[in-house]
């Protein structure tokens, strides 16, 4: 951990709203005229898209059906916290990106001068040096593996989590719209990430400083024959605080209405009001960073 080069860590499985979270530290960022180095999970996969697709049938056709992007064999669990260390340490490091849709192989094209294409990673580039913070958004960021901890090096780590039932929902809808993928074909992505989910995603949802977890109102009982997600409005955000010392509990409860406590570390707030009660807590946890950070310069 580092007072003045912070790393902030937004860590939740695909499909589990990290980009809510992620558009509200946007927002506080701007507000506060703070310039973040955004490393993007994604883009510490050991594997391109071509690759980890090859990977996966070979692993499948030796008996292994458990080969997923969410363990140890298709990402640099050392890189993430190599990443945090190096930048915790001088305030710099390395970083690239994964490119995920033709759209954005044009533009990193344009800015790279390179002939790139969706799945494919740029090439590694410095850090800016003129960054105030480390912003990870992705599935690892509180990674522990072997003798590797990520986590160690994480001044403020945020968990998105909706309960399994509702991610499941989410997941099978968002690759039906937006990739094509059958309700089948996803269940069974789900089926083969289930070990490396338990093993490597959820343990990490202990060791953040905070975690949103949204929970629907309305029945989920058999997420493989939901027809919609449930909306914002259909559902509670459930807001866990590791350590409660500290935090304005009543001054949380002012701002965000209908919003209660269901545990001395815990409050609950209506789902539609999720962005909005992330950047109301998240705003001081940002600033105290900020104003530590000036003091250590």
């Amino acid at each position: 951990m580092s007072k003045k080069h912070p790393v902030v860590a937004v860590t939740g499985s695909s499909g589990a709203g990290t980009t809510t979270v992620k558009v509200a530290f946007e927002h506080i960022f701007r507000r506060e005229l703070i310039t973040a180095a955004v490393v993007e999970g994604d883009s510490l996969h050991s594997l391109d898209r071509m690759a980890f697709r090859e990977a996966s049938k070979k692993a499948e056709a030796e008996g292994n059906l458990t080969f997923s992007h969410f363990g140890p064999e298709a990402n640099h669990f050392a890189k993430i916290e190599e990443t945090f260390k190096t930048y915790g340490e001088n305030g710099g490091g390395t970083r690239r990106y994964y490119i995920h849709s033709d759209a954005e192989a044009v533009e990193l094209n344009a800015r790279l001068d390179t002939n790139l294409k969706a799945g494919d990673f740029t090439p590694w580039e410095e850090i800016p040096e003129d960054s105030d913070l480390l912003f990870y958004e992705g599935l690892h960021g509180l990674v522990k593996h072997d003798k590797i901890d990520a986590a160690h090096y994480v001044d403020l780590g945020v968990g998105v989590v909706p309960i399994v039932n509702l991610e499941w929902i989410q997941k099978i809808h968002r690759d039906g719209k937006e990739r094509g993928y059958s309700a089948e074909a996803t269940v069974h992505t789900i089926l083969r990430r289930m070990p490396d989910y338990v093993n490597y995603i959820t343990p990490q949802f202990s060791r953040t400083h905070v975690n949103f977890q949204r929970v629907p109102t309305v029945d989920t009982s058999n997420p493989f024959i939901a027809r919609d997600i449930p909306t914002p409005d259909e559902s509670f955000v459930v807001i866990r605080f590791r350590d409660p010392k500290g935090i304005d509990f009543p001054y949380y409860l002012k701002m965000i209405h209908d919003s209660f406590m269901s545990r001395p570390n815990t409050i609950v707030v209506p789902g539609g009001k999720m962005g909005f009660a992330m950047e109301v807590i998240l705003s001081p946890l940002i600033h105290t960073l900020i104003e530590n950070k000036k003091k250590a310069s």
